[in-house]
């Protein structure tokens, strides 16, 4: 019998339309919907489903994202297919958590609402940035960065991929001495901020307070942190490592790997985009990988899965 996980995308994977047709087919989406509008006076449809300008702005985002994803997920559940664990890429673990049972959907997007703002505003416009560095080993990396003040290793998002974070200069001069050591490429990102850095500790300790007001449950299903790519089974952990989150390294590379080795051997991607089916590809081509982020997908996903079990 499959071993089933759910994954969650990060900040990046948004775009126009995301669980519109979920909104439009299912109540249970559409009071998720019309719910999180209300309580954060902030009209979620028109964010996902109109064009506009705000859907790509930190503050914004992560609402819009964990909103979209969570609507999806509980068609799924409701059509019967459930997960055995869990896991998202940065701002995915809040749905990651919330799809385990750990928090309730609401206080997902609320908690993310508050945590894009405190991000957007951590750090003065300008002064960070981050780099994807390709074609490259995870070992070799940090020996480089170890020796440049003011840069750190953001995300290990697949073999070959690492994102770096910091102050703008040292961010800079990692990308030159990474490419010097042997990196193929070096693409400075589009980013609001410096994330998963040092220079994020300020909105950890503002998300702190929002958290402590959140109720959290002990997941019915184990969920896999950033911070250390092991497995949560317990409530008591969750917020510590939501607030270390902010600052710290993503190691979704080493999460997918864990997973794995727990016996999952079928992963659902769920909501927009295809960036995690991108790096399972990279990690490992054993797994049976699916992806969700419309109606019709989720009708072929669930037939499949359902009809093995």
């Amino acid at each position: 019998m499959s071993r089933i996980a759910f994954l969650y995308p990060g900040q990046g994977a948004q775009e126009m339309g995301m669980a519109k047709d979920f909104y439009e087919n299912s109540p249970e989406a559409r009071e998720l919907f019309d719910q999180a509008s209300e309580m954060l006076d902030l009209d979620l449809c028109k964010l996902c489903f109109e064009e506009n300008d705000l859907l790509d702005k930190t503050e914004y985002t992560q609402a819009a994202m964990v909103a979209a994803c969570l609507a999806i997920t509980g068609e799924l559940k409701k059509r019967g297919l459930h997960p055995d664990m869990t896991a998202g890429l940065s701002l995915g673990e809040y749905c990651a958590i919330a799809a385990a049972g750990g928090m309730s959907d609401l206080d997902a997007v609320r908690t993310v609402r508050a945590r894009g703002i405190f991000m957007e505003h951590a750090a003065p416009e300008g002064t960070g940035a981050m780099s994807a560095i390709l074609g490259m080993e995870n070992s070799s990396v940090e020996k480089v960065m170890q020796e440049i003040d003011g840069a750190y290793i953001a995300n290990y998002n697949c073999p070959g991929q690492i994102v770096i974070t910091g102050e703008k200069e040292a961010v800079e001069r990692a990308g030159k001495a990474l490419k010097e050591a042997g990196a193929r490429k070096v693409l400075p990102l589009k980013v609001s901020g410096p994330f998963h850095s040092p220079m994020m500790e300020n909105a950890g300790e503002k998300l702190k307070k929002v958290l402590e007001e959140v109720t959290l449950k002990k997941p019915s299903v184990p969920y896999v942190t950033n911070v250390t790519a092991e497995l949560v089974t317990e409530k008591e952990p969750i917020r510590e490592l939501l607030v270390k989150q902010v600052s710290s390294s993503v190691r979704w590379e080493q999460s997918i790997r864990n997973m794995i080795a727990e016996g999952i051997d079928t992963f659902v991607e769920i909501g927009p985009g295809k960036t995690l089916s991108s790096f399972m590809k990279k990690t490992d081509r054993n797994v049976t990988m699916y992806r969700v982020g419309t109606w019709e997908e989720a009708e072929t996903v669930c037939s499949e899965i359902l009809k093995g079990i």
